[in-house]
């Protein structure tokens, strides 16, 4: 619709204008498409909490509000602009060119941490750990409710079971049919996808709970919660716009929480090039800790 209404598309040499045009057999159709523009990618002088640097890669620990990589509704800003701040030059090509190697993502709006390239090598090795699922990484989150393994509802949920106290859920995840920026729980077609949970901590109707990851999907821990009936607090796609009754406690935080309550809190794995097990662990961040003590206050 928008080709047409730019004058892009032409049959048989006339420009069309109406969408409803109708076609025949033997039309020559010819349609102008722009060549995509190229987001040129600054180094921007962004503070970065580092946990971690060396010649091959770097691991970070990136704050809520913060968008990985450029693309064109986020140009700048982003922790890649960060880095290239940061490395000043210093970088070696990852793909030829001077940029850090992205190798995993968190949302924008999930806290914590996150390894990032700095060689050809880290590139293809950490990559390479991620494929086969032996990277470490386990999430810290809030949801709505205590998932119980005594709660037949739970159990009674299609692909949750329980390997003692964790919660296991195994699906598949696709893009959501009608809303494209969503991901949608499946049982044939879409790609596996494996979460493991486990209370720490309860607080009335509310759970701090440790979400680890067998596969990286899109949205994984989000919708995995949501699927179960334990959304995360904040979660303004899967939270199904839940809200907490403003007397209960905390209720008022958690309704005016305003990202969804996830932290990326431990990352292991192997160093692609010396081989030693890397281990990092980031506690959680001001905003998240204040929504607990909001909840604990009424709940000692």
């Amino acid at each position: 619709m928008r080709m047409i209404a730019a004058g892009a598309v032409v049959v048989n040499d006339a420009v069309v204008t109406d969408p409803k045009a109708k076609v025949a057999e033997g039309d020559a159709i010819a349609i102008t498409v722009e060549e995509a523009a190229e987001v040129e990618t600054r180094p921007e002088a962004i503070p970065l909490e580092i946990l971690h640097e060396d010649d091959d890669l770097i691991v970070v620990n990136k704050p809520a509000g913060m968008v990985v990589h450029p693309a064109p509704g986020s140009p700048s800003g982003t922790l890649v602009n960060a880095l290239l701040h940061h490395f000043g030059g210093e970088l070696s090509g990852v793909g030829g060119e001077k940029r850090p190697g992205i190798v995993h993502r968190i949302d924008k709006d999930t806290s914590g941490l996150l390894v990032v390239a700095k060689s050809d090598r880290a590139h293809h090795g950490l990559a390479a750990q991620f494929a086969d699922h032996s990277m470490e990484r386990a999430y810290q989150a809030l949801c709505h409710g205590v998932p119980d393994p005594a709660d037949p509802r739970l159990r009674g949920s299609k692909g949750v079971s329980f390997e003692g106290a964790v919660l296991k859920i195994t699906t598949q995840l696709a893009r959501h049919k009608t809303d494209r920026q969503r991901q949608a729980v499946v049982f044939t077609g879409g790609r596996h996808a494996v979460t493991r949970v486990k209370v720490l901590e309860a607080f009335g109707n509310v759970a701090l709970v440790s979400c680890r990851l067998e596969t990286g999907r899109t949205h994984q821990i989000r919708v995995h919660m949501a699927h179960v009936g334990h959304a995360l607090i904040g979660d303004p796609v899967y939270g199904g716009r839940r809200k907490v009754a403003e007397k209960a406690p905390g209720g008022a935080a958690m309704n005016a929480f305003s990202r969804q309550a996830l932290h990326a809190a431990t990352l292991g794995f192997v160093h692609p090039v010396s081989q030693e097990y890397l281990r990092f662990e980031a506690p959680l961040p001001d905003d998240l800790r204040a929504l607990i003590s909001e909840i604990t206050h009424h709940h000692p």
